[in-house]
């Protein structure tokens, strides 16, 4: 390759300090984020493996509704982030209403749901008849109390995303990663605390860790409407912006048209990840720990790819509302390459670091060899996930939602899980080998997302018509 092409993947001092200042913030915020959430882990893997099985099954229910809130948040995002680069803050104010009102209501259906229907939603992972009639009705318990104090965090959390993103999307990272790191902290200090009960404090084991999350939340909330209050004058769009709920019909259709797909993504997608979850599950109590470990920890090194992906979310998608398309399209190239350089260098440290995490858990030997394995895998593969992340995100915020559904999702549900599903049931391979398989299905994500990228039909100014 002359040295043409290679400065088309290869950006310049100057393009990768304007990068680092987008993602660094998002990097330290879901970095300490994720490591805090390993500290946790370990602290409840310290309670037993039954209590740390039934915090794994309750997260990943959770998971379900956190990223509904989550695609509903981008949803009104990809137009916010292109108002933001128009500096048409009229229209950002219009979509940060729509963002409140569909996270109350998220919010609401969430409580509910979970409060009628979490019991029997637990069951579906205690299947397994390697473990003892005991054992699964005491994590059927220990799950079902840590859900029930989860959902009162729900409204908090979902505020929080609707304020933080918005804030985002003028290109401030750093305020949402100061109240996710002073959220982190709570979170780390009311766990050592109510976990283990130290201060007179009791010891409610992963009770406690549920009720610190919930203390969190509050906290993020607080401390994210001071930073938006303290600093209006930096994000105009936050100016009148209670005064009414007016929202332009044409605007709202748009945004749930181009919305509603990400919605269903997002559900949808943790859904299948859900039900792939239970598909390991079938192996054991010692199956389902072992992935709770290597995946905590695979999630500490993920997160790099998650920043940049949001990264390209805000840099694209502002030079697309700008209308810079072809300065778009070199930077989300520049920005796909870097990630993928950077995932192959994590994914070789995850893979040669794998067997010292294991034993920062209080478990036993064969659950520390199996998630070690896991984890040598997930360093393979984190390239995969990385690439297929950043195209996910390249069509997303060129408002392909309907494409970027059938990608991910679909995918998720009509392939991934289906493989899962029948080696589980019908083979006696290991949660290894199911696991292995799995993961290196994605490949063919790798390759679609790639070439839907390089047609650049995600190429799109929303704001010439939307706004």
């Amino acid at each position: 390759m002359n040295q043409k092409g290679i400065q088309k993947y290869i950006g310049n001092r100057q393009f990768y300090r304007a990068v680092l200042l987008v993602a660094v913030p998002l990097i330290v915020q879901q970095l300490i984020t994720s490591f805090v959430n390993m500290l946790d882990n370990i602290m409840v893997g310290q309670t037993g493996t039954l209590q740390m099985s039934a915090v794994s099954v309750a997260n990943q229910l959770c998971m379900i509704f956190n990223l509904a809130v989550f695609g509903s948040v981008s949803g009104a995002g990809i137009f916010g982030a292109q108002f933001a680069g128009k500096k048409d803050w009229q229209g950002s104010r219009y979509t940060f209403r729509f963002k409140l009102v569909t996270e109350l209501l998220f919010s609401t259906a969430g409580i509910l749901i979970f409060l009628m229907f979490g019991n029997s939603l637990i069951s579906m992972f205690m299947t397994s008849e390697s473990n003892s009639s005991a054992d699964i009705a005491a994590t059927m318990n220990y799950a079902s109390t840590y859900i029930r104090i989860m959902t009162v965090g729900f409204v908090p959390f979902a505020l929080s995303q609707c304020v933080g993103s918005a804030i985002r999307e003028t290109g401030n990272t750093r305020l949402p990663m100061i109240a996710s790191i002073f959220a982190v902290a709570v979170n780390f200090v009311g766990n050592w605390l109510l976990i283990f009960g130290h201060f007179g404090l009791p010891a409610l084991g992963c009770a406690g860790a549920a009720v610190a999350t919930v203390i969190s939340r509050f906290a993020e909330l607080i401390m994210i409407l001071c930073f938006a209050v303290y600093n209006k004058k930096d994000f105009p769009f936050f100016h009148g912006v209670f005064s009414g709920f007016h929202i332009p019909w044409d605007l709202t259709r748009q945004i749930i048209v181009r919305g509603f797909p990400l919605v269903v993504n997002e559900v949808l997608w943790s859904t299948g990840i859900a039900a792939i979850i239970q598909c390991y599950s079938t192996r054991g109590i010692e199956a389902l720990a072992a992935y709770n470990i290597s995946n905590t920890i695979n999630n500490l090194f993920f997160v790099f790819s998650i920043a940049l992906g949001d990264c390209i979310s805000i840099m694209v998608g502002q030079k697309l509302g700008a209308g810079r398309l072809e300065e778009a399209v070199d930077t989300d190239r520049k920005l796909i390459t870097f990630t993928f350089m950077l995932s192959v260098c994590l994914g070789t440290l995850l893979s040669i670091s794998a067997p010292v995490f294991p034993q920062f858990y209080n478990t036993s030997e064969s659950i520390r060899a199996t998630a070690t394995t896991l984890l040598r895998i997930a360093g393979m593969c984190l390239p995969i996930q990385a690439i297929y992340n950043a195209c996910y995100f390249t069509m997303r915020c060129g408002g392909k939602t309907i494409i970027t559904f059938l990608f991910d999702s679909v995918g998720t549900v009509a392939v991934s899980f289906p493989i899962a599903w029948m080696l589980s049931r019908w083979t006696d391979w290991s949660v290894v080998s199911i696991f292995l398989t799995v993961t290196l299905v994605d490949l063919y994500k790798v390759i679609l997302g790639l070439f839907l990228v390089h047609k650049r039909m995600w190429v799109n100014n929303l704001t010439e018509t939307e706004a």
